[in-house]
């Protein structure tokens, strides 16, 4: 009877220790010490924003600031949609226009991804190795160093004032080809040579054998590819002339072009509504993301 306490009081200890333990165990302890003051510190911000917009004029600028809120409101988020009915555009048809802009986005962003990844990472070709180092290339360059070439691609090409001028520039990402490219790396080669045994076709082995096994990395993908397109007010600037077509994102921004001080409450609310989707979307994903760092080797 000791000895069975006694391994068990062991497998306890152990389970404790482990990576992704099923139980608490008092092992952890130390773990929450130094975790939950971390946690905390990173939710702060997350709670004054989403408290910033349910705040009342006078407490906006209140000095000392406060972190929550004491008399909350949602009359920032009234006259956010009272403005936009001014305008003679409705705020419905710029989250219409962010939505669609985002979806076809994020549908070609995976399209051109998974078919790069897979030629990068199980296909030989001459200048294979330049064309990826090319890739790692783009990673240093910041949109701002390439507005002007991107600007005078989009004249040439006709597509001012079109909803390509919106999708094409963000179509392709580098960081997004390099994540999915080293997850396909992974995957044995013996799988595909199975496969081409058995007669499937390059996009039938994508779609069978790839694909299934990199869906970690391709939520990443689908991630990043989000949080770049749904905050983009780059296009609806530089290529966008009808207010038809602009995004949310550039709707909400040029209201810090208005009175700083009447528009704050408006300003507030805006940047909960630009900051949900991306938070909610990591939230759902968050567990794809972790995995795809952690076999990709970058913390």
């Amino acid at each position: 009877m000791g000895t069975a306490m006694k391994n068990s009081h062991k497998r306890s200890k152990y389970m404790g220790a482990k990576i992704n333990p099923k139980y608490f165990s008092a092992s952890q302890v130390k773990f929450y010490l130094i975790l939950l003051p971390l946690a905390v510190f990173m939710i702060i911000p997350v709670i004054y924003v989403i408290n910033q917009a349910f705040k009342p004029l006078g407490e906006l600028f209140a000095f000392p600031p406060t972190i929550f809120v004491k008399n909350p409101t949602v009359r920032n988020f009234k006259d956010l949609f009272e403005l936009s009915g001014t305008t003679g555009i409705p705020m419905s048809r710029y989250v219409l226009n962010s939505a669609l802009v985002t979806l076809i986005t994020i549908v070609l962003n995976l399209f051109i991804t998974i078919l790069a990844a897979y030629v990068f990472s199980k296909k030989k070709f001459r200048a294979k190795k330049a064309l990826f180092e090319i890739n790692q290339l783009a990673l240093m360059f910041v949109p701002t160093a390439v507005a002007v070439p991107r600007y005078l691609v989009i004249v040439k090409a006709g597509m001012i004032d079109t909803w390509w001028a919106h999708v094409l520039p963000l179509a392709a990402m580098p960081v997004g080809l390099f994540l999915v490219k080293q997850f396909t790396d992974q995957i044995p080669d013996a799988l595909i040579e199975a496969a081409v045994m058995d007669g499937a076709k390059d996009l039938t082995i994508i779609r069978k054998v790839i694909v299934p096994l990199i869906r970690p990395a391709l939520a990443t993908s689908v991630v990043l590819t989000f949080q770049q397109v749904w905050g983009a007010v780059e296009a609806s600037n530089n290529f966008i002339t009808d207010d038809s077509m602009r995004t949310l994102a550039f709707y909400l921004s040029s209201l810090s072009t208005n009175n700083t001080v009447a528009a704050a409450g408006m300003q507030a609310a805006a940047s909960v509504i630009l900051f949900l989707p991306n938070l909610i979307i990591f939230i759902v994903m968050q567990s794809q993301v972790m995995n795809t760092m952690s076999h990709s080797g970058i913390k």
